[in-house]
């Protein structure tokens, strides 16, 4: 079990807030570390890692004390990095030019007989000679993964790991995850924007809000079960509105999606380009409305 309760000032785009986790996360589960950008969600994990030292707090995991301090007093406990038995993976993949797959891994740990598990485990044993400029974007954050995973770590880290990768590798690596976690066991805390990640990876999602978590639910709470009479309903934004007959067409881009939805003259008459909309449908009928702050907004996680 991991206890974080955590405080720390921090420099945002609207001026200083306090990032503040009170929050328990059972061993052996995949949590979604979510909110807009600057809302505290680097930061948390840099906490975790020892990274970055909270200005006061409790970080206990597993039983094991990794940090304490007190309101007012001096830092009675604060682990190294290298002390706490974290894996972390950020976007970047950190590799070594000038050393092999293999040589990447037992960098972290001279356990050869584990190196090559791992490399079987993301499918690149066959690749464990190559060095990384030979290998593809999702490739090397395999291996990033793989030598994160080269100590046997209590929790693994994952800042945006997928972002940059195309569709169908990161639904390749995202069922490598899944594999790491059933496994080998090993908590793993995921920074993602993407629901579907979320959803198909996750159990729990905890979405931060300016330092805070606003919210903590399942994937399915957060994304299905959400009280509405629609069946379903995307944020995007208008790039085109032209009339078409009788009717209008407004062109909507959700995501890296393009959708047309066939709008009414009234309806039209709010509309322009670049508002941002939901594009929902009741009944089995589209419809567009311009997005409102009360919307929950998916697009900000």
């Amino acid at each position: 079990m991991i206890v974080a309760s955590l405080k720390k000032q921090l420099e945002g785009a609207g001026g200083t807030f306090v990032l503040e986790t009170d929050v328990t996360i059972e061993q052996g589960g995949i949590t979604a570390i979510a909110g807009p950008s600057g809302s505290g969600k680097t930061t948390f994990l840099r906490m975790l890692a020892g990274l970055t030292s909270p200005d006061e707090g409790l970080l206990e995991v597993v039983g094991e004390v990794w940090f304490r301090k007190d309101t007012g007093k001096k830092t009675q406990v604060n682990l190294k990095p290298q002390q706490r038995r974290v894996g972390v993976v950020f976007q970047g993949y950190a590799l070594f030019p000038h050393m092999t797959v293999l040589g990447n891994l037992l960098y972290a740990s001279r356990d050869r007989e584990m190196a090559e598990k791992l490399l079987n485990m993301v499918g690149l044993l066959q690749l464990k000679h190559a060095r990384p400029s030979n290998l593809s974007g999702g490739q090397k954050q395999r291996v990033a993964l793989a030598r994160a995973l080269m100590q046997r770590p209590r929790i693994l880290l994952l800042d945006e790991p997928l972002s940059a990768l195309d569709e169908s590798m990161k639904t390749l690596l995202q069922d490598e995850l899944l594999k790491v976690n059933k496994e080998l066991g090993v908590t793993i805390l995921i920074v993602t924007h993407d629901s579907s990640e979320m959803y198909k990876l996750c159990d729990r999602v905890l979405l931060f809000e300016m330092g805070r978590i606003a919210a903590d639910t399942s994937p399915r709470k957060l994304f299905v079960e959400r009280q509405t009479t629609q069946k379903f309903a995307f944020k995007g934004e208008i790039l085109e509105i032209r009339a078409v007959d009788a009717v209008y067409i407004a062109v909507v881009a959700i995501g890296n999606n393009l959708v047309e939805v066939v709008i009414d003259s009234d309806e039209k008459e709010g509309l322009q380009s670049g508002d941002s909309v939901i594009v929902g449908t009741k009944a089995f009928n589209p419809t567009v409305r311009k997005f409102a702050s009360k919307d929950f907004d998916i697009s900000r996680l």
